[in-house]
């Protein structure tokens, strides 16, 4: 028999062991594109309309939150090997020491909030939403690693002395900021700034804080209805004080850091915009925040609040722009 009608070799065959390797590839992947949309797309099974307030309210934005956890470890995370233009881009912008300082305020933050909540479930999800924000610091932290960006000594994490205060700072800030982000990701995919590669390896902390901020504005307005109306004024100034904080804070982020020489505390999205979206006008940057606000708001169940005043204030922003 000649050669060119011989059977193929033992050796052209895939081995065992490389059949089992694939196969367990498809399974990881199948499994993370099944965590991946779970993460993304969540509707209440019990149908009908939900009072804003209510005992029912309360158990579906929990419910959203913690049955839309993705279980992704920071820890074996396979960062992607950047060329020398993508490193240079990542490693200069001046967005690294806020970044990973803020995600360890919010998780000592919403942690100390969660500890002074009685009922269980919200407990439960409060202490997801403090975990997440921890595991965030963890990725920036593997992030900056790999990529062998130095940081500033990071301060100690104290709780704050008012929780409830460090909550709503948290929460109404991660509204801001979040915002920007979800525009920002998008510039940076479609103008290649960042590789692909490191876009979607991020993306899920991205998500997470589309689901955060879910989560926080129906509390809110769960937790404003919930008082007695004596105690409604009172909570209204607080959040009144709350935003001027907020206000003030970024004030002082525009003027670059503080005194001491420490990052800001606000989350890195706002001082990327110029590096990242530098070929964007101001129309077209709120324009392709508020699209993507949408989209990453779809998937959840359309009984709960969406986000508000940050749109509507880039929308009234936006009526004076050419």
């Amino acid at each position: 028999m000649s050669d060119a009608l011989a059977a193929p070799s033992r050796s052209e065959k895939p081995s065992a062991e490389a059949r089992a390797t694939a196969v367990a590839a498809t399974i990881a992947k199948a499994a993370i594109d099944q965590a991946d949309h779970a993460m993304r797309n969540w509707t209440d099974p019990e149908p009908g309309p939900v009072r804003i307030g209510s005992p029912r309210h309360l158990r579906m934005f929990c419910n959203m939150l913690l049955q839309t956890h993705n279980p992704y470890k920071p820890a074996v995370i396979d960062w992607p090997s950047l060329d020398p233009d993508a490193l240079h881009r990542v490693t200069s912008l001046p967005i690294w020491d806020i970044a990973v300082q803020t995600e360890g305020r919010a998780s000592i933050r919403v942690q100390s909030f969660a500890n002074t909540v009685a009922e269980p479930l919200l407990r439960s999800a409060l202490e997801m939403d403090g975990a997440e924000e921890a595991r965030h610091k963890v990725v920036l932290s593997k992030l900056v690693e790999a990529y062998g960006i130095a940081l500033a000594p990071e301060p100690e994490y104290l709780p704050p002395a008012d929780a409830e205060w460090g909550w709503l700072v948290t929460g109404y800030s991660e509204c801001i900021d979040s915002f920007a982000a979800f525009g920002l990701f998008a510039a940076a995919r479609r103008s290649g700034f960042f590789p692909a590669e490191l876009v979607e390896t991020f993306e899920p902390v991205i998500q997470e804080e589309g689901r955060h901020i879910l989560f926080f504005v129906n509390w809110a307005a769960w937790y404003r209805r919930s008082l007695p109306w004596w105690r409604r004024p009172l909570y209204a100034l607080k959040v009144m004080r709350v935003w001027a904080f907020l206000i003030w804070e970024r004030v002082g982020i525009a003027r670059g850091i503080d005194a001491d020489g420490m990052a800001k505390d606000a989350n890195f999205p706002m001082n990327s915009t110029a590096a990242i979206a530098e070929t964007l006008s101001a129309r077209e940057m709120i324009d392709l925040c508020l699209a993507e606000n949408e989209r990453r708001m779809a998937g959840y169940d359309p009984r709960l609040l969406r986000p508000e005043t940050v749109p509507k204030l880039a929308r009234l922003a936006r009526r004076f722009l050419r």
